[in-house]
């Protein structure tokens, strides 16, 4: 039986979201190629610091133990599956695109290279800067907002019917594909928003363990940083 709706904890979120938003564009002003990553530390150190208020840490939003032997016997395959859904979905997202007529689907936004050149022109600082960035922001902080925090405090607020898991999954992966709006665009959006829906469903199925989602998003963010910088066409 679903739990009654806590309209509270889905305007925390919101306003959470919101503050993000904000934080992002001030961060904008001063440090555009950073302005994700650095807004992604602001929001989860306060959020560290107002779960230990709470008597909470990570791991009930996530970050679980695996104490089973079993568990580390799955994580390799469901990491696997998980970057196989991330790359799927991209390549399918563009190649469905184009097929479709939306040639900005098939099309490297502008913004890309303008954020990643240096990586592309062969600088090892800024290559290793990105593979840092791409672990610790991408892969551990992306994943755990927009998957561990966003999806279980949505349930915590809408319940867990087949209704609501199905909101709780789809709107923080519209909110992941706009984050990305600001250096992707439009395409950002829809191939973004779709690997969060992807990661979103998986997060659920691997009973709320981000492990495999960690580890596969900074996989795949590695591989691409690692065929910019050696200029690899995969």
């Amino acid at each position: 039986m679903s739990a009654k709706i806590r309209p509270l904890i889905v305007l925390e979120v919101l306003l959470l979201a919101a503050l993000a938003m904000s934080i992002k564009a001030l961060f904008a002003l001063v440090a555009w190629r950073y302005a994700g990553p650095l807004t992604l530390l602001v929001l989860l150190s306060g959020l560290t610091v107002y779960f230990s208020f709470r008597g909470l840490s990570w791991r009930h939003y996530g970050l679980v133990r695996l104490p089973k032997l079993k568990s580390w016997l799955l994580l390799p395959f469901q990491s696997l599956l998980a970057i196989i859904s991330i790359l799927g979905t991209g390549v399918g997202a563009a190649m469905l695109g184009g097929a479709l007529g939306f040639e900005f689907m098939t099309q490297e936004p502008e913004g890309v290279m303008d954020r990643f050149g240096a990586v592309a022109d062969g600088s090892l600082p800024h290559y290793l800067l990105w593979l840092a960035i791409a672990i610790l922001a991408a892969g551990l902080g992306e994943e755990v907002f927009f998957r561990g925090y966003m999806i279980n405090r949505l349930r915590d607020g809408l319940g867990s019917d087949v209704f609501m898991t199905v909101l709780t999954i789809l709107l923080p992966a519209l909110y992941f594909g706009y984050g990305h709006v600001y250096y992707q665009g439009l395409r950002g959006l829809i191939v973004t928003g779709l690997i969060g829906l992807a990661l979103g469903v998986l997060f659920v199925l691997y009973k709320r363990n981000l492990w495999p989602l960690v580890i596969a998003h900074a996989s795949v963010d590695c591989l691409v940083f690692t065929a910019l910088f050696f200029q690899l066409d995969i």
